[in-house]
């Protein structure tokens, strides 16, 4: 039985795809049967429901037959071997040698990663690393005992499977739709299952443009060595030619990747075109992170020509940061570039730089929280114009900012479950401002003391059946010293009132503005906890100040119309959201003046479960030019996807502006699945028009075939057969 067990020790060594490296020790491997003997002529037998274990491997046979006198390896099946990694190897019958180098497999078939099967009438293992088998039929589509044909097929005189570069090689390959033959290949190298990354084609598409034409589009991919890549993809068409490219590599502390393309188009004047994106993250001494960002395009409309990006904006930029348990640091130079017609780069601030520094102590006689905070910030306009325009400041100006603060802040707990805490804080802003022509002042300097009181209450209570419901009140009472310097509005342009910044002491996102005078801020939050899965919340709040906010010529309001913030009594916030255990999520957020009239409003519903994800958002914006807002938006945005049956799933966008009363964007497509392939139809129409920009449609038709990918499946498309 020794000298059974170690044949059959070399029979799964040889059979099974290699697994990793040994270090040397050899397990005991285990034999069960039926029924073993030893016969006269020196032949040892097993029969009856052989099985052999051995380091994770299982073999299973009718009969196994040892001749030590020819030392022949006689196998009767069917017999069944599975390897650690789930190929699985099935024949009718084999001979091995002694050694287990050399040997036949008769009516071999593998099933590879539960994924790709390649049936041959004959299969010779040789060196303990190749697999030839002969007239091969391989495929990845599930095949029934109907005695239909698979959807697809490569149908080969050869194939050759390397275990040790998991690769597979066809000799006269035919690739065959159910077994019609559509393509002949003499040679055809693949990778099989196991194999993460190989040289090969990727799938390709094909694209109906009426802006590039019809064309088609092949994607290449390319390992260098184990941390890097590149994917080819070109493009060609009736009116264009394009060549795209991705490149990846990891590092041992950091990583990159560069998506870019270049492109001749008939419909452009331009002879070349082309786009770079690009990002990186490097881990640096000291917990410090390295960080960057490239966007560059050749011409303001090559992103949307080519459907690469929405993206009107463009940000480049250098940043190291380091965040701490209690310090955080970072330093910035961002490039902007704008893509938007009617603005121009010369007079916008394409060059910013940005330093923070923030620490916090605990200090045992004071106790509470101090907190230190320094910023430097400075942006830079290319325009040397010291002339105001509409928004009365200079167009070329340029502005340099420093700030520091230093807060304090300590709780209690008060009687009756009431939280108080207390905050007090003193902030330094210095501006230079060259080119500023006389609309406002060369530099300022202000000093802003704060003092704040705030009181919670919540209040908690659980029904019967385990359902939370929690009741927040919270009123702030703050002020805020010093007033706002004559200098230009650059960066709290944008003001969003909502539940973040309720409590702020500043609504303002930038230091350049600043609140001031005494305010109030009160508001109640409701939020319901159900442990089937139902939960909702709803929170109100608002504020209140001594005076309205005014810039010192008493004409302008800091804030936008739009804000919700301009008057001594903000507008009305509400937000809330509800879910539920079926996987609908909807979330809204809106401002109301004292007429109970709209200013901003937001809402966005979902519903994701196994078969469905659907979202529909809302957005309605009063018009507001503080905001480069001229009119409203009014717009409706759809997309989603539902799967109405097994192997079937459609799916669709829509973008409607409500104002304008016009589609900005609408898709459709239909994607069919199964273990084998994925093929998707798709149509989208891009209806906005500029004088740079015309509308488009584009029809996609996408067909991949699956099984030589190392990914993981979604077993639910698998089809099953019937009898």
């Amino acid at each position: 039985m020794t000298r059974f067990a170690r044949i059959l020790l070399g029979l799964l060594l040889a059979m099974a795809t290699p697994v990793g490296a040994q270090d040397g020790s050899v397990d005991p491997a285990v034999l069960v049967a039926d029924d073993v003997r030893i016969t006269e002529d020196n032949q040892l037998i097993a029969s009856g429901n052989v099985e052999a274990l051995y380091q994770g491997r299982r073999l299973k046979a009718r009969e196994i037959v040892y001749d030590r006198a020819t030392e022949r390896l006689v196998i009767k099946g069917p017999l069944t071997l599975t390897d650690v990694d789930g190929s699985v190897v099935l024949a009718d019958s084999a001979e091995l040698d002694r050694d287990l180098t050399n040997g036949i497999l008769r009516g071999a078939r593998i099933v590879m990663q539960d994924q790709l099967q390649l049936a041959a009438v004959e299969m010779r293992r040789t060196d303990a690393r190749f697999n030839q088998l002969y007239k091969t039929a391989v495929t990845s589509c599930r095949v029934c005992e109907t005695g239909r044909p698979p959807l697809w097929q490569i149908r080969a005189q050869r194939v050759i499977h390397d275990e040790e570069a998991r690769q597979l090689y066809f000799d006269n390959a035919q690739f065959r739709i159910l077994n019609t033959p559509v393509l002949y290949l003499p040679r055809l190298r693949l990778p099989d299952p196991t194999l993460d990354r190989a040289h090969g084609f990727l799938t390709p598409s094909l694209v109906n443009s009426t802006l590039l034409g019809t064309g088609i589009r092949v994607p290449y991919f390319i390992p260098i060595g184990e941390s890097r890549d590149l994917t080819l993809a070109p493009f060609w068409a009736t009116s264009s030619r394009r060549l795209e490219l991705r490149y990846r590599q990891a590092f041992r502390k950091g990583e990159i990747e560069f998506n870019g393309a270049v492109a001749k188009d008939d419909f452009s004047p331009d002879e070349t075109r082309g786009y770079l994106f690009g990002s990186g993250r490097f881990d640096l001494p000291r917990d410090f992170v390295l960080r960057f960002n490239v966007e560059l395009s050749s011409d303001d409309t090559f992103l949307l020509d080519h459907d690469f990006s929405d993206k009107d904006r463009l940000k480049n930029e250098l940043s190291v940061e380091r965040a701490r348990r209690d310090e955080y640091i970072r330093g910035a130079i961002t490039h902007f570039n704008s893509l938007r017609i009617g603005e121009s780069n010369s007079t916008l601030p394409t060059l910013a730089g940005n330093a923070e520094y923030e620490r916090r102590f605990f200090p045992t006689r004071l106790g509470g929280e101090l907190r230190f905070g320094a910023a430097l910030h400075s942006h830079y306009r290319g325009s040397d114009s010291t002339i105001a325009t509409l928004d009365r400041y200079a167009d070329g100006r340029d502005v340099t900012r420093f700030s520091t603060r230093l807060d304090w802040y300590r709780g209690w707990t008060l009687p009756a479950g009431v939280l108080a805490s207390f905050r007090t804080g003193l902030i330094l802003d210095h501006f230079e401002i060259s080119q500023a022509g006389t609309t406002s002042a060369a530099d300022a300097t202000e000093l802003t003391p704060s003092v704040a009181l705030e009181l919670r209450w919540p209040l908690l209570k659980s029904t019967r059946y385990a359902v939370t419901h929690v009741i927040e009140p919270v009123v702030q009472l703050a002020w805020s010293g010093g007033s706002n310097p004559n200098i230009p509005l650059d960066e709290a342009t944008q003001i969003d009132f909502d539940e973040g910044n309720l409590f702020n002491h500043s609504r303002f996102n930038a230091p350049d503005r600043r609140e001031r005078g005494y305010s109030a801020a009160y508001g109640v939050s409701w939020t319901r906890i159900d442990p089937a899965g139902w939960q909702g919340s709803l929170a109100v709040g608002q504020v209140r100040r001594d005076e309205r906010l005014l810039e010192r010529d008493g004409i302008t309001p800091s804030f936008s119309k739009s804000s919700g913030l301009r008057d001594r009594t903000s507008d009305l916030l509400i937000a809330g959201q509800f879910r539920n255990a079926t996987g609908l999520t909807v979330t809204a957020r809106g401002l109301f003046d004292a007429m109970f009239d709209t200013t901003k409003a937001e809402a966005r519903a979902s519903w994701q479960n196994a078969y469905t994800n659907i979202g529909a958002t809302y957005v309605w914006l009063s018009a507001d030019p503080a905001e480069n807002r001229p009119s409203t938006v009014s717009e409706w945005a759809i997309d989603g996807s539902y799967r109405f049956a097994k192997q079937w799933t459609g799916h669709a966008e829509w973008r409607f502006d409500e104002a304008a009363s016009r589609s900005v964007r609408a898709g459709a497509g239909l994607t069919y699945s199964n273990e084998c392939v994925d093929i998707t139809l798709s149509v989208s129409r891009r209806f906005t028009s500029s004088t740079i920009l015309e509308p488009e449609t584009n029809i996609g038709f996408t067909v991949g075939f699956t099984g030589f990918s190392s990914a993981t499946r979604d077993p639910s498309f698998t089809r099953t057969c019937r009898n």
